[in-house]
């Protein structure tokens, strides 16, 4: 029979052995959270590195990570794609490209409203392309079939870019899942245990998972945003420059709100990751030991740990979500407001004889072009804050020294078949 050893379970010690302890419930132990995480933002801590669904006592005892700003661990992400940086280049170069094209088919809506439908004189520029008698209705074919062909060029370089960047990011979570592991397995049997079996389980699959998604959250998207928005804005300042300066004042409001919320929205995220790997790191060890529990009867105190402690990581899931749906408030309430307002001025611009109605037409589309990547940078700074903060645990098990690690002149055995 194999029996299972106490100290393997330090909770049932506890619990089993000593006096009742029952986990406070999960509302006490969010406001703990709260004012903890109040007290963090004062001081300017880095979040505690909290281990297990009940970490109050554990944590002030267990050493803090050391706090990396956007700028390094951008840094050190690009130090993970080694060997995976070409398929990421080729996919941004692809992207690029596609996303210029994107930026043709709106023009030709001027064309066919100042040319086709209120039947203007063409420029001499456009009309050395087409026939010496070409019908207004020929003129229409030839533009809606230059948008067509121009649409389907792009749609296929984004697919192929697309293709490139999703194969990367496979290939980086493999490899980053078997550094991890090989780490991990090498560490002092203190720090092992203090991951906990289900608690390492949780770190390589779901944060390994997610800082390879950094590629698509902190890369191919704001790249592409980037692109679209430069190209957006040259594109009004050829139609007219006062109203790309009212785009450009949308720009500080994506820099004050990621300066203002998002600082504050990766520790939470960091928090709930934490909290998470405690409950898997908890079941683990309890279905381990289930000798131990059933012998001293405490199912009932162990199930209860796990539900308190999971809603505890729900109160912690919807904190966050609070603090993320605020920026998209205020997305949703700029968007309309610029719209209307350029809107506005475009018009008084037409009755005053300075803009034709192409003009606005070709201005509107290319201003929803620019809002819309703004609006992606800001939206999708609040979703990757999830994956930076997976991404700065990941760094902090790497930090971890080996025990015993092997010296450069140490000898090695090679095993011959």
């Amino acid at each position: 029979m194999r029996y299972v050893s106490l100290h393997r379970l330090p909770h049932l010690n506890n619990v089993a052995l000593g006096p009742s302890m029952q986990s406070p419930p999960s509302r006490l132990q969010f406001d703990k959270y709260l004012r903890r995480v109040e007290q963090r933002r004062r001081e300017k801590h880095p979040p505690e590195a909290r281990h297990g669904a009940e970490s109050s006592a554990s944590a002030a005892s267990s050493k803090k990570p050391s706090s990396r700003s956007f700028g390094r661990l951008f840094i050190e992400f690009l130090g993970l794609l080694r060997g995976h940086r070409g398929s990421v280049a080729i996919a941004l170069v692809t992207l690029s490209i596609a996303t210029l094209l994107k930026l043709i088919p709106p023009a030709t809506t001027k064309l066919a409203v100042d040319y086709v439908l209120l039947d203007k004189p063409l420029p001499a520029s456009v009309a050395a392309w087409l026939p010496a008698e070409a019908s207004q209705f020929a003129l229409l074919l030839w533009i809606a079939g230059v948008a067509l062909c121009v649409s389907f060029a792009s749609m296929a370089m984004h697919l192929c870019g697309r293709w490139y960047a999703t194969r990367a990011v496979n290939r980086v979570q493999v490899s980053l899942r078997k550094r991890v592991f090989e780490h991990t397995v090498r560490l002092p049997l203190h720090k092992v245990y203090r991951l906990k079996t289900g608690g390492a389980t949780s770190v390589l699959r779901e944060d390994t998972g997610g800082a390879a998604e950094l590629i698509f959250s902190m890369i191919y998207n704001p790249w592409r945003a980037i692109v679209q928005l430069v190209g957006s804005l040259l594109v009004l300042t050829w139609v007219d420059w006062r109203m790309m300066v009212g785009g450009l004042i949308l720009v500080p409001i994506v820099y004050l709100t990621h300066r203002t919320w998002i600082n504050r929205i990766r520790p939470l995220y960091r928090d709930v990751r934490t909290q998470r790997q405690g409950i898997d790191g908890f079941t683990t060890e309890a279905f381990g030991g289930i000798r131990v529990v059933r012998a001293f009867a405490r199912q009932r105190s162990e199930a209860n740990r796990f539900v308190r402690g999971n809603d505890l990581l729900i109160r912690q899931q919807l904190h966050v979500w609070w603090w993320a749906r605020i920026i998209d408030v205020v997305w949703d309430t700029l968007v309309p407001l610029a719209s209307t307002g350029l809107l506005v001025y475009g018009g008084w611009r037409i009755l005053q004889g300075q803009m034709t109605l192409g003009d606005l037409m070709m201005f509107l589309f290319y201003l929803a072009m620019l809002l819309d990547p703004l609006a992606t940078l800001a939206t999708s700074a609040t979703s990757f804050q999830n994956n930076l903060a997976g991404l700065d645990r990941i760094l902090d098990l790497l930090a971890e020294p080996r025990e015993m690690p092997a010296r450069p002149d140490a000898a090695r055995w090679n095993r011959t078949t």
